[in-house]
């Protein structure tokens, strides 16, 4: 697979040479001229171009309706980590949203921005493409920004034994840089330095979403790392109908799901999208981090367990509340973001507290009275036991001191 070449040396001298003149005019003029910062430098295009066109809004977008959560969230101020294929910055969709990222694939000019498979530009599209781009494609948290890392050269299996160092070099490396969403759609197996990434990840509160993996020839039903981390919210795949894709890996772990078949986002090169018909978890991971920064922009204490509560008790469950293939259910980003969970001891997040208990200074009268009823009562019931004794006493010419058995006088 051709790679996006580094810059030469010839290439390198005659940029730096530029630079060191316009350094020097800008002295002598007094003005601001000066070299390009690497932020405004023309971001890499490298990658497959899209052949698809969007005619109407995809089913996932229609089934999740994320538009439904934006009067409260639009995931502004989050930032999502795609530690993927890459992710491009020229798509119209994804314009402004990308920033400088790393390539841990020996391509480190071009920051994360360059992505040969495809893959990872998809999936940052799903997570915060743009609203109002003219087309009928939203990423689901529009307002978050995406923090490319590549470590994928290619997609599928990777029997590169260095990738589960790269994985977790990548996942420190967004931490240092203030991610507040990790998203992993990729799998790998378990090594101790991922693990130990995982969970000091973790412990900086960064949410983690992975995808659960996808059944091949050789994977069959293994669990897919780092979904399989406790902490990690693993994700897993739902068709048109709200049924499990059948290629999307089931086990325990599993906790939450997300459209996986029949996935359509914008493409590294050009304007146009790609259509993945077999879709994959690696998409519905996507989902999920899209509603995941739509969370963290709205409540941003949560931690990363009260982050994936949120979303499982939200979700649109199974009848049996959970199962192995889709976890707690599919994903509802309006229930996430919008509904207040907790009790009174340990309530939501932004809920009203508890009121204050108040002296009440009627608490007297009310007692004066209640005491009062209390003898009413009472006295109504006397009066209505001796009422009748009193009326038999005069029927029989019954007075107080006189038998009414002794024989009359006279």
């Amino acid at each position: 697979m051709r790679e996006c070449p580094p810059l030469s040396a010839t290439h390198r001298s005659r940029r730096a040479s530029r630079s060191i003149l316009s350094g020097a005019l800008a002295v002598l003029l007094g003005t601001g001229l000066g070299a390009p910062s690497p932020a405004r430098a023309a971001a890499p295009t490298c990658g497959p171009t899209g052949t698809e066109s969007l005619t109407e809004t995809p089913w996932a977008l229609r089934r999740l309706e994320p538009s439904s959560a934006w009067p409260l969230s639009r995931g502004a101020g989050v930032t999502v980590a795609v530690i993927d294929s890459g992710v491009s910055a020229t798509h119209p969709l994804l314009k402004g949203q990308v920033l400088e990222g790393r390539d841990f694939n020996n391509l480190p000019a071009n920051q994360g921005q360059c992505d040969e498979a495809g893959h990872g530009t998809l999936i940052a599209g799903i997570i915060a493409g743009r609203e109002g781009a003219g087309v009928p494609f939203s990423g689901v948290a529009p307002a978050a920004r995406i923090l490319p890392i590549r470590v994928l050269p290619q997609l599928g299996d990777v029997s590169d034994a260095q990738l589960p160092a790269e994985i977790a070099a990548a996942i420190d490396w967004a931490v240092s840089q203030g991610a507040d969403v990790i998203n992993l759609s990729l799998t790998t197996i378990p090594e101790p330095e991922l693990t130990a990434a995982v969970q000091r990840a973790l412990a900086k509160r960064v949410v983690l979403v992975a995808a659960a993996g996808n059944r091949s020839e050789n994977s069959q039903n293994r669990p897919g790392y780092p979904a399989a981390y406790p902490g990690v919210i693993a994700v897993g795949g739902v068709d048109e109908q709200g049924g499990h894709v059948g290629t999307s890996i089931s086990g325990d772990y599993v906790d939450i799901a997300a459209p996986g078949l029949n996935i359509i986002g914008p493409a590294p090169r050009g304007n146009g999208y790609r259509a993945v018909p077999d879709g994959g978890t690696s998409y519905a991971a996507a989902y999920v981090s899209g509603v995941a920064a739509l969370v963290r922009a709205a409540y941003p204490n949560l931690s990363p367990q009260q982050v994936a509560e949120r979303l499982e008790r939200t979700a649109d469950n199974p009848p049996e509340g959970h199962n192995a293939d889709i976890g707690y259910g599919m994903v509802n980003p309006y229930r996430a973001v919008s509904s207040l969970l907790g009790t009174r001891a340990n309530p939501p997040a932004g809920a009203i507290p508890a009121p204050t208990p108040r002296d009440d200074p009627l608490s007297w009268q009310r007692s004066v009275a209640v005491w009062a009823a209390a003898i009413g009562g009472l006295l109504t019931v006397l009066l209505l036991i001796v009422r009748p004794i009193v009326a038999r006493g005069r029927r029989r010419d019954w007075r107080p001191g006189r038998r009414t058995d002794a024989p009359a006088a006279g």
